[in-house]
């Protein structure tokens, strides 16, 4: 029985039940339980169709109808970056200033040269992170290229830090300063 009555009402009752709305559709006594928006411009306000006439409105709404080819050309670039604001690198100067800055460049990438060997005009070899040159290198906390100069500098850094008198005759630090001497003997062997 109640079935039946809410099913008499569906259509005569919509427009007088509070927090129902009427369809926008001219003729339509139906439930507006679908928005639409209304233009381009105003996303934010919308028709309320019935299910059959939201179906009609899309089909007939082109949202870049009226739009002129500047309008399309400055949408699709904007959406190329997800409409977030974007600003230029900097002219070609501020980038030489950058490349000729105090950034270190082990691999040319910025300047091309700086790390070549002169006699060959070949980038000098570097040892893979599994070689015991690359070890070495990890040991140590350096990177190719090097001077001997620099390696004696690090390697006196890490005795003054891990030597077992520094450390109260520390077990721990005899067996660091070992691992660290076999490195500082590899890479002399290596860069000579």
């Amino acid at each position: 029985m109640r079935k039946a009555q809410s099913e008499s009402l569906k259509i005569d009752t919509y427009g007088t039940e509070p927090g129902f709305r009427r369809c926008d559709a001219p003729g339509c006594s139906f439930v507006g339980e679908h928005r639409a928006p209304k233009a381009r411009s105003r996303l934010s306000d919308y028709y309320w169709f019935c299910l059959d006439h939201v179906r009609e409105y899309n089909k007939r709404w082109n949202y870049y109808e009226g739009a002129s080819a500047e309008d399309l050309e400055q949408e699709i670039r904007r959406s190329t970056t997800w409409d977030r604001p974007t600003w230029p690198l900097g002219a070609a100067a501020a980038f030489r200033k950058f490349v000729a800055g105090d950034y270190r460049d082990p691999f040319g990438a910025l300047n091309g040269d700086d790390d070549m060997d002169a006699a060959s005009g070949t980038a000098p070899p570097r040892p893979g992170s599994e070689t015991a040159e690359g070890k070495a290198f990890a040991i140590m906390g350096l990177a190719p290229p090097m001077t001997e100069l620099e390696l004696k500098a690090r390697y006196k850094q890490l005795v003054k830090k891990h030597h077992p008198d520094a450390n109260g005759g520390d077990k721990e630090a005899e067996e660091r300063l070992k691992i660290i001497n076999e490195a500082y003997t590899t890479l002399k062997k290596f860069l000579t």
